[in-house]
């Protein structure tokens, strides 16, 4: 049984996430929520997939904070909505910004963070996801009717990371965050 927190039991699984801000943040929880009325959307971009911790989490802060000091910010440009052929999810996908999340879910999927995880990293932002499978295709098309509505900008920068942690009501808390930095590594020769 894991700690309670605000009437939430928390337990053994934590992610990474970077938050999209409003306005298009917004706008995608909006759409998740047409497409999938019963989830709790908060629009992010995930760069470490949900894992249990073997070690204590002041150390995976720790080691999240001093990775994370190593990358600057950058941005995300999204593109279609497609869906994983294996697990039904369908998502936006990235036309920018995947290069840079890749190497971050590498540098970080290490020490107390590390995971063999089930899939391979494929950064994306998730619209719906365990549908049952006579409503996919649907919802796929609803999904990029919806998309093609927004007129906003699709460019989003990736400023700062979340650790956070999931509950036993499927709720995820915001434990910590981390702000890239705006300016990229100095090069020293």
């Amino acid at each position: 049984m894991g700690c309670e927190t605000n009437g939430h039991v928390r337990v053994n699984q934590y992610a990474l996430v970077s938050y999209v801000q409003a306005p298009l943040g917004s706008f995608l929880d909006r759409l998740r929520l047409r497409l999938t009325p019963e989830c709790r959307p908060h629009a992010h971009i995930t760069i470490l997939p949900p894992r249990p911790l073997c070690a204590p989490e002041e150390r995976a802060e720790a080691e999240i904070r001093d990775i994370s000091a190593r990358f600057h910010s950058f941005d995300v440009k999204l593109g279609n909505v497609e869906r994983f052929q294996t697990t039904e999810v369908i998502y936006l996908q990235l036309d920018c910004g995947a290069r840079e999340l890749r190497q971050l879910h590498q540098s970080l999927n290490t020490g107390a963070m590390e995971y063999d995880e089930p899939y391979d990293f494929h950064p994306h932002i998730t619209l719906a996801q365990k549908l049952p499978h006579e409503r996919v295709e649907e919802t796929l098309e609803l999904a990029r009717q919806f998309w093609a509505e927004w007129k906003g900008k699709v460019v989003f920068a990736v400023e700062e990371l979340s650790f956070v942690q999931n509950t036993e009501q499927n709720v995820w808390l915001d434990l910590t965050h981390f702000r890239l930095t705006h300016e990229p590594a100095e090069i020293v020769r």
